[in-house]
């Protein structure tokens, strides 16, 4: 190798070494940036001539790989703060550096803007799978957003009862049922809320008659609440019940089906009462023991303001409203792909797909390896400030020693030039 060649070689070592160490300083800038991965130096040797040949030519750093290791996950209180436990990427979408499209990112700071949307700091969307109205999700991806109307009322179309009626009841003094003198002319009462197609509240009482061969009900409301009005309580429907010698239901035989025509509201409101299946215990029985109720539901609520969102692992967003409804909203998409290290940095904290990374398979959190989502909380660096550190000196010394070959090699190059003398 001549002199000249040494002093290239040093040139090179100092070249790659600057480099490396614009990685670390890159690393320690971004200790504390949310969902940042480190890099790390990759260096590989240069040929000083034809393949075969046994001389050097120094080296050069072939790229800064990125390290997907999992960070720090730190709890921030804050609902729509998300961090991925595993591996995957949110899917972002917008305009980031002039670049307008689809970005993937493990900094999972959203929060809802003006419009409603779940935005990140960069202003980009996260997107997901919107909820239908029975609950399911659409298959195809879209901004999410939460809702800014007020939730629609639901009238009540069904009242779930789960109760015991004493077998050893015998009929009332009071005979036939007179709803103006309920008590007196029932053995067993409950009441709960339903709601009609305003979302108005409206008081439905259902009082149990124990006849010689079971019980009959009958369900009353007020009548001040319906369309023509009544004074005091009015029937509104009226069944009866057998059971059988082991105490489960039998049959139910409605002779009215319940039904109501609430003030201003839609006009003969049916309410399906159920007692659960025949010859099981998941409804009304009939078993030795005091009447009670265990457990009772109707389907119905007033119209309700978003109050709060819960998201969950598997990355369901369900919106918490005044009314006490939940509903879902929509399902986050998480994005994996078959070389995490392919992506190309957008900055931003955010990543893109390359032919290097493959593309994008989308599902949701917790499904096909994807990590699961831990909300109200945060995904730190996992940048090692203590390893970052000894590489610096690693390098720094490193940096030195190709230093040293080139005063060598010109020390040695000034000997040449001094033999002419």
């Amino acid at each position: 190798m001549s002199i000249t060649k040494a002093m290239w070689t040093g040139v090179s070592g100092l070249g790659a070494e600057g480099s490396a160490l614009g990685v670390i300083g890159d690393n320690i800038a971004n200790g504390n940036t949310v969902g940042f991965k480190a890099s790390r130096a990759l260096f590989e040797d240069v040929l000083g001539g034809a393949i075969g040949s046994n001389v050097g030519g120094g080296v050069r750093m072939a790229r800064a790989q990125q390290i997907f290791a999992q960070g720090s996950i730190v709890n921030t209180g804050q609902a729509t703060d998300l961090a991925i436990s595993g591996d995957g990427f949110f899917v972002v979408k917008g305009a980031l550096g002039g670049v307008n499209g689809e970005f993937y990112s493990r900094a999972g700071q959203f929060t809802p803007n003006n419009e409603g949307f779940l935005v990140n700091p960069q202003g980009l969307k996260l997107q997901g799978y919107a909820a239908n109205a029975d609950g399911t999700f659409q298959g195809g991806l879209s901004d999410i957003k939460l809702p800014t109307a007020p939730l629609a009322p639901n009238a009540t179309t069904s009242f779930e009862l789960d109760a015991n009626l004493d077998p050893n009841e015998v009929p009332p003094a009071v005979t036939p049922f007179d709803s103006a003198n309920a008590a007196a002319s029932s053995n067993f009462s409950t009441s709960t809320e339903v709601f009609d197609s305003l979302g108005n509240a409206h008081t439905v009482d259902v009082y149990f008659v124990k006849t010689p061969t079971g019980w009959d009900y009958h369900a009353t409301t007020d009548g001040a609440d319906l369309t023509p009005p009544t004074v005091g309580p009015f029937e509104i429907g009226s069944g009866a019940l057998t059971f059988n010698t082991d105490g489960t239901l039998a049959t139910h035989t409605p002779a009215v089906p319940v039904a109501a025509s609430f003030a201003g509201a839609a006009a003969g409101q049916a309410i399906a009462l159920d007692f659960g299946t025949p010859g099981t215990n998941d409804g009304i029985t009939s078993l030795g023991g005091a009447s009670a109720v265990n457990g009772q539901s109707q389907d119905g609520y007033s119209s309700g303001l978003l109050s709060g969102v819960k998201i969950s692992p598997d990355g369901v967003v369900m919106g918490t409203y005044s009314n006490g409804e939940e509903m879902a909203i929509a399902q986050v998409a998480i994005a994996k792909f078959a070389s995490n290290d392919g992506l190309d940095r957008a900055g931003g904290n955010s990543w893109l797909k390359t032919r290097e990374s493959g593309e994008a398979i989308l599902a949701a959190a917790g499904t096909g390896g994807r990590g699961a989502l831990v909300a109200g909380a945060l995904e730190q660096s996992n940048v090692d400030i203590a390893e970052q550190f000894v590489r610096m000196i690693s390098h720094q010394r490193s940096f030195q020693a190709n230093s040293k070959t080139i005063t060598t090699a010109d020390e040695m190059m000034q000997e040449v030039v001094n033999l002419k003398r």
